[in-house]
């Protein structure tokens, strides 16, 4: 398989949709992946006709994880995988932060690196038998894409510590019971699911979601007060936007919006 057929990427009504393309492989996350998936969250962040994100995967599982091998001599150097101008690290530890929405549709099995894409997106879609593990501990080495921070977060301490210190699996209806996913999905409506949650995103207002967004995650990282700090500030530039005129005239006339990005 050709190098760009790993991961496939594809732009309509503003939704740039990324498929994990290796199903052969059970999507296994290989380095040239991770690079292609950057490379596309990179061209989902600076295209302005793009406003949301679909990752997605072919075939029977999202992704068994890391394709460990090839992974080891990059972790055995003790630093982060380099990332060249032109990608955005998917795991959001490093480097530029994504301020444009991303939603996941995951089946089958979803481990280690998939769990912590997941973790590191929005809007969160599965199947109730999808499973779920950070079983890196059953390897020798222990989960390095934001796993460890966010799994205590979404799911709480102890219940965390529980999959993490022992690598075992919890089910999609568990992850959603839990607040950890957003929806769950019958497998042959996912991925149409996540399409149109896509486009009630993309109908909204471009720089109003990504406001929201970034807000939010602002209180993620640094905390309440350092986001409520902030919005008014930022309110004040959403609404010097064409959009917000656009807003309020669609509300005074009693129709749908239409938004520019502008």
């Amino acid at each position: 398989m050709s190098s760009e057929n790993k991961v496939l990427v594809e732009a309509s009504e503003h939704i740039l949709t990324i498929t994990f393309n290796r199903p052969e492989k059970l999507n296994a996350l290989d380095p040239e992946s991770f690079h292609l998936l950057a490379q596309a969250l990179y061209r989902l962040q600076h295209d302005s006709e793009l406003r949301v994100g679909v990752i997605q995967a072919n075939g029977k599982h999202f992704t068994a994880g890391l394709e460990l091998d090839k992974w080891a001599p990059i972790f055995a150097t003790g630093q982060a995988p380099e990332l060249p101008q032109g990608e955005i690290d998917p795991y959001g530890i490093a480097g530029e932060t994504l301020s444009k929405p991303l939603i996941m549709a995951a089946q089958g099995l979803c481990y280690t690196s998939g769990l912590e894409l997941l973790l590191n997106t929005e809007i969160r879609l599965a199947t109730a038998a999808t499973r779920f593990a950070q079983l890196e501990v059953q390897r020798g080495i222990y989960p390095c894409g934001g796993g460890t921070v966010r799994l205590p977060e979404e799911i709480g301490w102890a219940r965390a510590q529980r999959y993490l210190l022992t690598g075992d699996e919890f089910n999609g209806q568990q992850a959603y019971d839990w607040g950890m996913l957003t929806e769950l999905c019958e497998p042959e409506n996912l991925q149409q699911r996540a399409r149109e949650l896509a486009l009630k995103v993309a109908a909204a207002a471009p720089l109003g979601v990504q406001a929201a967004l970034t807000s939010s995650k602002l209180a993620r990282l640094h905390g309440d007060s350092a986001a409520l700090s902030e919005v008014f500030d930022d309110l004040a530039k959403v609404m010097a936007s064409e959009d917000a005129a656009e807003g309020v005239r669609s509300f005074l006339e009693r129709r749908t919006a239409v938004f520019t990005g502008r």
